[in-house]
């Protein structure tokens, strides 16, 4: 089962007593920043929870699942998620 935004905000806005609106802008304005800031190059990370990085990846062959014929990959960039310790404490 997938939490959606709306549900997020909700639940948040429920235990902080702050508006659902209050709650959406602080979202968006998160993940705006880390947006930005991996867009740059940076890494970002909320300790203990997540960090978000930009990865570059070679060039590489890929084979197309349908045909089974080669296709070529280039390289690229790409967004790395790692969780955190507490993240992953909680899953246990």
């Amino acid at each position: 089962m997938a939490i959606t935004k709306t549900e997020l905000v909700a639940s948040i806005a429920s235990a902080t007593g702050e508006s659902q609106a209050t709650v959406t802008r602080v979202i968006d304005g998160l993940f705006s920043a880390v947006s930005e800031a991996v867009a740059k190059g940076e890494k970002v990370t909320i300790p203990g929870f997540l960090s978000f990085e930009t990865v570059e990846t070679s060039a590489r062959t890929g084979r197309n699942p349908q045909t089974g014929a080669e296709i070529a990959i280039p390289a690229g960039k790409r967004v790395k998620v790692t969780a955190g310790s507490k993240l992953k404490a909680s899953v246990k």
